[in-house]
């Protein structure tokens, strides 16, 4: 991993990790056809270059309780950049907002939000939300459903684009 460029075997640690982060070395080394030793050394160099930046459990929100996911599209009075460094860490402080995203066009930042019920979502979005600083308009969309939860990249796609450029 010279210079942020991946090889194979890198890309394939990271495929299989993202598939499952809680296979043993061992494990990840018979699938990526390594031994354990520099297997576990490329994934140590692939965490301190910032290509895997955690290990995470992914939980039922429901299951535990959260009954609400909205997403809320935020506009604010001023995009000058301390004004939006300012909301993105009000966002990092607010625990029922889960991911912040700055968006190009007439959003400014789209919110994922989960909750226990409307009413603890409706005290967020009236206590907090709206009465931010530089917020001017909040439009929200309470999720019904979800079809599709898939964290991280598409690696057949990234392999693909290997293949081209090689």
């Amino acid at each position: 991993m010279s210079g942020g460029k991946l090889d194979p075997i890198d890309r394939k640690i990271l495929a299989e990790l993202q598939a499952d982060g809680r296979m043993t070395n061992v494990e990840l080394a018979k699938r990526v056809g390594i031994s354990a030793p520099p297997c576990l050394r490329r994934v140590r160099a692939l965490e301190e270059a910032g290509f895997i930046r955690g290990y995470h459990a992914q939980v039922n929100t429901r299951d535990l309780g959260f009954e609400v996911q909205v997403f809320a599209m935020v506009g604010l009075n001023s995009q000058a950049e301390a004004d939006l460094s300012r909301f993105e860490q009000r966002c990092r402080d607010w625990p029922l907002v889960r991911e912040c995203h700055m968006l190009n066009g007439e959003i400014d930042f789209i919110l994922k939000c989960v909750a226990p019920d409307l009413s603890t979502f409706q005290r967020f979005l009236t206590e907090d939300l709206l009465a931010a600083d530089n917020v001017i308009t909040v439009k929200t969309s309470l999720v019904i459903r979800g079809a599709k939860l898939e964290p991280g990249v598409p690696f057949d796609v990234l392999e693909a684009r290997a293949a081209e450029v090689d």
